[in-house]
């Protein structure tokens, strides 16, 4: 391959070979190349449209009762997961528990008022999964986060209203206070329980 036009369709081909075996385990290759050829060179199908499409919307629905197992199954795990975590986490030192099962620890004491749900605050947090993985942080972006305490996850706006201005918390997250069985897009999944290190920086309004 030398041409830049042989490099891409090289790459769109790979692309769409990766995609397709991650999806369907069964297929006949010299088929599926088949129907490719056909599709890009314009050539009359081997079968009818109205099968065409019979087939296709029979195959969609596999697929999607396939994901829909599959996200069950993961968000099963994932709570399962979170429930024992935080059972273990209770008994650490420093940890404090409350009603609504948010917990949390107090890394360093500030001296500021507390906001109300009405107020907006300006925060620096680093936010990670139960095995250690990093998925947000204003750190790394340099810049604080500044949002209505009534506008976050219910987890965040609990703790927060708790927090002193200059305080630095590490708060543990059951997943029901975060983002629950939906999730948050591909990053977070299902039944996730959160951690987050978070310093009030300050209350602006």
């Amino acid at each position: 391959m030398e041409s830049q036009r042989e490099k891409v369709s090289y790459c769109i081909g790979l692309q769409a070979g990766t995609s397709i075996k991650s999806q369907f385990k069964d297929i006949d290759q010299n088929l599926l190349e088949r129907g490719f050829h056909h599709a890009i060179a314009e050539m009359t199908p081997d079968l009818e449209s109205e099968e065409i499409n019979k087939i296709l919307k029979a195959l969609q629905k596999q697929v999607e009762e396939q994901q829909k197992v599959f996200v069950e199954q993961m968000s099963d795990k994932n709570k399962e997961e979170g429930e024992s975590f935080l059972k273990e986490n209770l008994t650490k030192e420093g940890v404090e528990h409350l009603a609504s099962g948010l917990q949390y620890k107090v890394i360093e004491e500030g001296s500021g008022p507390s906001p109300t749900m009405h107020d907006v605050v300006s925060v620096h947090y680093r936010g990670t999964f139960i095995d250690g993985r990093v998925f947000d942080s204003t750190h790394e972006r340099e810049q604080p986060q500044e949002f209505p305490v009534g506008r976050v996850i219910p987890g965040w706006s609990e703790a927060i209203k708790l927090m002193k201005v200059g305080d630095k918390w590490e708060i543990y997250i059951p997943s029901y206070l975060a983002y629950g069985e939906s999730g948050y897009g591909p990053q977070i999944e299902p039944n996730k329980t959160l951690i987050f290190e978070m310093e009030l920086l300050k209350i602006n309004s």
